[in-house]
């Protein structure tokens, strides 16, 4: 039956490397059950919103849960999804704020609108064919360059969680690589890509997620061998400022109960949220929601395959159940959810049906009773962040594609290459590359290249950046 649903013959793969690809996809985006509640409540910016913080870890993993499955049934694609990042933060501290600023004493319900009313339109604008239209415009060099800036980003998200690079904290401070090579996080992070990597190199399957067991096994075993560390080595600032005596915890057991959705459940304000005080933000989450999903499917499809002609198949239905994915998860209890990149990771595994996302999706309903072993593995970054470097590594391949010799085509794609991973966003990656690829062919006296669809999006994306994002600094 499966073999039927999901056409697994016709893409040449079985439903244990789909079951294996979708773990592995869960495995490297989990990180998102505990991040989320803790944002949306204010915990982690200081700025308490009054939601609740079990209400929220619900809504995350029943809303990645039935996302997931909607996208692998009706897309029949193998992307996942969950809550995105970015979105989640622009909520707290975007639209929560200006909600509070207007006036309204339940400004977290006020946001959930927001979202709701964004996923909508979002849809409305699947079934008037607006989204596969921009996505057929798009160029074959300019959707490579879109894979390969997505690459760089993840592995970037990836060095930066396993503490190799380090972010500035102050101002005037760079990026710079950690010296510190010997602390603990670096040596589960090195342990996990060495053992991840070589097993993908002798082509063994579940490498991927055979990096992150070693990267936790070894992880448990330094934590518990602490006491057993020379003192001058336990005590030094290297080993007691690390993740891993700071935030990796053994854990507790195995299940627990899941927490209640109830003080979220179908708390959203419509009517205050389509008030003038509150149309900027669901322009902005519209824009959000819209780049990432285009920039995500087009670089998973891209590592897969899947796009031919320069035309993805089925990108109504992928772009619909992103959509229907937002405006579930509002009802839920969560902010803006979207396709995740780390699929690219159950792909690179494997996976090449929706059996994939239903799968993950499957995992994070199984999380709601697993939450202490999945905290465990989750909450420690240098676990995951081998997975995110070696897709990242994967990914690049697709530069060669590009049409160096072109530099109408070349020179927007490499601005979305670097405008991904220096912006540090998807959207805004995309958005300089759409604004300098009409420009680029208007002055090269090419105009005529570009489909009218490209010059609309170039104007909307400046009104936007003067408009919209030059007002939010």
């Amino acid at each position: 039956m499966l073999n039927r649903l999901f056409a697994l013959a016709e893409h040449q793969t079985t439903v244990r490397t789909e079951v294996l690809a979708g773990l592995t996809t869960f495995i490297t985006m989990a990180y998102i059950i505990f991040v989320q509640p803790a944002v949306l409540t204010g915990a982690i910016t200081g700025r308490p919103t009054g939601m609740d913080f079990g209400a929220v870890t619900a809504a995350t993993c029943l809303s990645a849960a039935l996302a997931s499955v909607i996208m692998g049934l009706y897309a029949r694609y193998p992307v996942a999804q969950a809550p995105g990042m970015g979105q989640n933060f622009f909520f707290v501290l975007g639209a929560v704020p200006a909600a509070t600023a207007a006036g309204f004493a339940n400004a977290w319900e006020v946001a959930l609108g927001v979202v709701f009313i964004s996923g909508v339109l979002f849809l409305l604008l699947s079934f008037f064919g607006v989204r596969e239209a921009v996505l057929d415009a798009i160029s074959p060099s300019l959707k490579h360059a879109i894979a390969v800036g997505i690459g760089l980003f993840i592995a970037f998200i990836g060095l930066r969680n396993a503490g190799l690079i380090v972010m500035p904290q102050s101002p005037g401070a760079e990026i710079h690589l950690n010296p510190h090579l010997a602390s603990p996080d670096l040596l589960v992070f090195f342990f996990g890509l060495l053992l991840a990597a070589a097993l993908h190199t002798r082509r063994v399957a579940g490498s991927i997620l055979w990096g992150i067991a070693g990267a936790t096994a070894l992880a448990i075993a330094l934590k518990l061998s602490l006491p057993l560390w020379p003192a001058s080595w336990a005590e030094s600032p290297l080993v007691q400022d690390s993740m891993l005596v700071k935030r990796f915890s053994l854990a507790t057991g195995l299940v627990s109960l899941p927490p209640s959705l109830a003080p979220t459940f179908l708390k959203l304000d419509l009517r205050h949220a389509l008030s003038f005080a509150m149309a900027p933000f669901i322009i902005v989450f519209l824009f959000m929601v819209l780049f990432d999903t285009v920039g995500t499917l087009i670089g998973v499809a891209e590592q897969a395959g899947f796009i031919k002609n320069n035309q993805l198949p089925r990108a109504k239905q992928a772009f619909a159940s992103d959509a229907l994915a937002t405006t579930l998860g509002a009802c839920l209890g969560t902010s803006t959810v979207t396709s995740y990149i780390e699929s690219a990771a159950g792909v690179e595994q494997g996976g090449r049906t929706g059996l994939t996302a239903v799968v993950a999706g499957a995992f994070f309903l199984l999380a709601l009773f697993f939450t202490p072993v999945i905290a465990m593995v989750g909450s420690y970054a240098p676990i995951t962040a081998p997975a995110l470097v070696l897709v990242g590594a994967m990914m690049i391949r697709n530069v060669a594609r590009i049409d160096w010799s072109d530099y109408s085509e070349s020179i927007p794609a490499f601005l979305i290459m670097v405008g991904i991973p220096l912006s540090y966003s998807i959207g805004d990656g995309l958005a300089v590359g759409f604004l300098s690829y009409p420009l680029l062919k208007l002055l090269a006296g090419r105009g005529r290249e570009v489909k009218w669809v490209l010059y609309a999006l170039g104007v909307l994306l400046l009104a936007y950046f003067v408009f919209v994002r030059g007002k939010m600094g």
